[in-house]
Order: structure tokens, then sequence, then C-alpha cells
């Protein structure tokens, strides 16, 4: 995320500069408040941090049930545009949320040893219907990036909540896959050596385990690996969080990692707000790209939110086979949430 942390030595010269990779600062940038809903957790905390450098943010608002004027104190004390506030408990919700041109979920539970996404569902999806339903009441326009597992049930959930709130806008929802592209990004580059920062690595389906299908037929630079080898990649990237929880011993699951792939979609997402062009990244969205009701893919994103749902490309034989696999899981937990959004 820094491309280099730039210290100088003459008395003259400002502080220390961080060179910030999100994108240039700019005073004519438009105002953007980002509220983060789960701010004071695994995942909240240091994705406040990497919101609070983005220059891009004017108002970053932090909301929990506990411990956000702490982290609010912290992260206010950086040096850089936005203007930090600190939420807590359900009475204070909505003043975290009004205004927010985008709002980040990292809330709910994270996963221990042993645990699936699916033993995660009941806690985390009562969870975010409470906050879908402020959303819709208190910043019914905003972007709305869902960090909270299981994503394959959550947006449906929020979708649904959305909809019973004559407020739901497809455009606006956005389940945040970005983690899985960046495991397969780093993955794919140790195994083709080549630089990472150069490499691209489409992802689709879902966000847990099978569902999650990783294109390395149209990775660039394209490398020429054995079967062997894109199989196991592809295992890899599906396990890519047990292999988190499993190494932190019971201690947590993928909070950094996520953090830092929150913060590149959130990123994309103010981008494509304030106008840039050509802003594609992969998303879990409501799509008709395959007979799923949502489904990740690639994604032009722009100032209504998603502007165009892109097709998934040329698959391998391989891939095609992983499409199929994947649907019957990923159908049965879409239904699943949207039969919890409507108990």
């Amino acid at each position: 995320m820094f491309r280099s942390v730039i210290v100088r030595s003459s008395s003259s010269a400002k502080q220390s500069l961080l060179r910030r990779s999100f994108s240039s600062s700019s005073s004519s940038v438009p105002e953007r408040k980002v509220a983060i809903l789960g701010a004071a957790g695994g995942i909240g905390q240091p994705l406040a941090l990497l919101m609070k450098l983005n220059p891009l943010v004017s108002s970053l608002s932090l909301f929990d049930i506990a411990n956000t004027p702490g982290v609010a104190a912290d992260v206010g004390h950086i040096n850089t545009r936005s203007e930090v506030v600190g939420y807590m408990g359900d009475d204070e919700l909505a003043k975290a949320l009004e205004g927010a041109d985008l709002v980040i979920i990292p809330a709910g539970v994270p996963r221990k040893p042993g645990m699936t996404r699916d033993d995660l569902f009941n806690i985390n999806a009562g969870i975010v219907k409470n906050l879908s339903s402020a959303i819709a009441k208190y910043c019914p326009h905003a972007l709305v990036n869902m960090i909270s597992n299981p994503v394959n049930s959550t947006v449906p959930i929020a979708a649904e909540i959305f909809k019973k709130a004559g407020m739901y806008d497809e455009k606006k929802l956005f389940g945040v896959t970005t983690l899985d592209v960046v495991r397969a990004k780093t993955f794919y580059a140790g195994k083709a050596n080549v630089p990472v920062a150069e490499v691209n690595v489409p992802v689709i389906g879902g966000h847990a385990g099978v569902t999650i299908l990783p294109l390395f037929s149209q990775a660039t630079p394209q490398a020429n690996l054995s079967a062997d080898v894109l199989t196991a990649l592809t295992k890899r990237t599906q396990d890519g969080g047990t292999e988190v929880v499993e190494a932190k011993a019971g201690k947590g699951s993928a909070t950094l990692s996520m953090a830092y792939a929150g913060a590149l979609f959130a990123d994309a997402c103010l981008k494509g707000l304030n106008g840039v062009p050509d802003v594609v990244e992969c998303s879990y969205v409501q799509s008709t790209i395959t007979e799923l009701p949502f489904f990740a893919s690639k994604v032009r994103l722009g100032k209504n939110g998603v502007e165009e749902v892109l097709d998934l490309g040329p698959l391998s034989d391989f891939e095609k086979e992983g499409l199929e696999a994947l649907k019957p899981e990923l159908k049965s937990s879409i239904e699943k949430g949207v039969k919890f959004a409507n108990q």
C-alpha cells in the first residue's frame, strides 16, 4: 500500500512524508464521508488506520458497540486530511451513518479454529440485518461494502432488508471479495516468479471455500504453469482464510490482510464515485452473468456504484468444472441469507 517513506534530514524540511499508493492527493478532491461499522474489531482497527491514510476521505466515522472512542482518538492524531469521529452503541449509530457516501461493514465475530464460515452465520447474520436496517434509514444512497462473513449470505441479507425498506439499489451493494484476489496474486507471483505488483488475477464466484474460483488462465503476466501447480494454487486461494486461522492457533483470523483488501476496494469505490474512468475490481454483486442472483466477477465502478458487470471471459476446462461445482453451494448460501432476512 505504501510506496515509500521518505525521511528528510534537513531542518527546514517537513517531517517524514508518507507516500500513498491509494490515489494522488488534490485540493479539488470532493468531500467524502466514510463510515466503518465494527471499527474497534480485529479488521476494523487496521481498516480505520488505512482509510485515515486515504486522501480521498474527508470525514471518517468509526462505529462499534464498544471501545470506539479509544480507536478514534488514536487514529485521529494522524496528520492526514480526514476528520475522525468515534461513535459507540446503538444510540449513536444514526449519527455515525448520516451523510455517509460509503459504508464499510467488518462487524461481527471472527472465525476460530475448526469453525467454518457457516458456523458464524447466526451471529453475524443478525448483526448485518440490524446494521442494514439502519443504513436504509440514515444513509440510503451510500455505497455499502460488506466484509462480514459469510459474505455469500450477508450480501443477500442486506439486499432483502433494503428491499423491505423500499431503498434497494443493486448498483450500491458490494460483497468485498478483494482478499481472494490479493491472495491469488501473491500465490501466483510466487509460483510464476514474476513481480507481484505487475500481477492481475480475476477471482469469480463467491467468498468461501470452493465458491472462490481464481481464473489463473486469465492471469497477467501469463506463465506456463503445470496443471498440478494451478490446481494447488486454486486450492490454496480457496483455503487462504483457514491457513491464517490455523497459523494464528486460536488467536484470530485474517484481519490485517482483510483490512488491506477492504481498504483497496473502498479506494476503488471512492475513485468511481469521483468519476475516475475505468476502475475495475472483482466484487460479489447482484448479477445476471450466471443463473445465480449474486455472483462475484469483474465490475466497472463509477458514480452510481456498479456501472457494468463484466463478462467472465474465456475459461479453461478446469475453471469451467470449478464454476459448475461452486454453483450449488453458492445458491444454497444465497437462499439461506434470503430466508434469514425474511424470518
